[in-house]
């Protein structure tokens, strides 16, 4: 009798592999052994771009601190490449054993040193690095020479000789001042004052002798 996995009175079928899966499988592990591969080279060139690095610091430790046109930095990617400023770099070669010193200009990608050792490569950023420095103070040197200086204050004017020399006259003697308005009117409302009070007052006399003429009271009045 033939052994046999019933389930639900059906035997159990083992899964045939096609051609198909099969390459798709040997694919799959090939490009995870590439992968690996890839990744190990890249750690290794990031390794030799840190050894070169770390020669570089003492290059750069001597530019002054004013002084920020470099930036070194390792950028770690497809392609590692250490920073010297924002056109050049270095970054290994096809091989992963080869420097190699890269700028970016006008016409296009130019290599400036290539080596297996580190040696020549500092000396080449060294090289570029001067050449940079110099090329920044020509550029300042140029900018204060086409400055245009500061006008300078005028002279104060001189007086004449002759008119120095002459006797200064005495100054006139001051027009009496005419009153102000407000003085003026101060007078006025006295004088209106003072008519005012001399009016009534006088009226009150009058008044007071007509009373006592109707009262008898003044002699040879009747």
């Amino acid at each position: 009798m033939q052994d046999a996995d019933v389930r639900g009175g059906s035997p159990q079928k083992t899964p045939v592999i096609g051609p198909l899966r099969e390459a798709l499988r040997r694919a799959r592990a090939e490009a995870a052994e590439r992968g690996e591969v890839v990744a190990d080279l890249r750690q290794a060139e990031i390794a030799r771009l840190e050894i070169l690095q770390d020669a570089l610091r003492p290059v750069f430790a001597e530019v002054p601190e004013p002084i920020d046109i470099f930036d070194v930095g390792l950028v770690p990617g497809e392609r590692p490449r250490l920073f010297v400023d924002m056109v050049a770099f270095v970054e290994m070669g096809p091989d992963r054993k080869v420097y190699r010193f890269l700028r970016d200009g006008r016409h296009g990608r130019s290599v400036v040193a290539e080596s297996e050792q580190t040696q020549p490569i500092v000396d080449a950023v060294t090289a570029y690095v001067a050449r940079r420095l110099v090329e920044r103070e020509q550029l300042l040197a140029d900018q204060e020479r086409f400055v245009p200086a500061r006008a300078a204050p005028a002279a104060a004017p001189v007086e004449p000789v002759a008119a120095a020399a002459a006797p200064r006259s005495e100054p006139a003697a001051a027009a009496p001042s005419r009153p102000s308005a407000g003085a003026r009117w101060l007078r006025l409302a006295a004088i209106v004052l003072a008519f005012c009070v001399g009016g009534g007052v006088g009226g009150l006399v009058v008044v007071g002798l007509m009373v006592a003429a109707a009262k008898g009271l003044l002699p040879g009045v009747g």
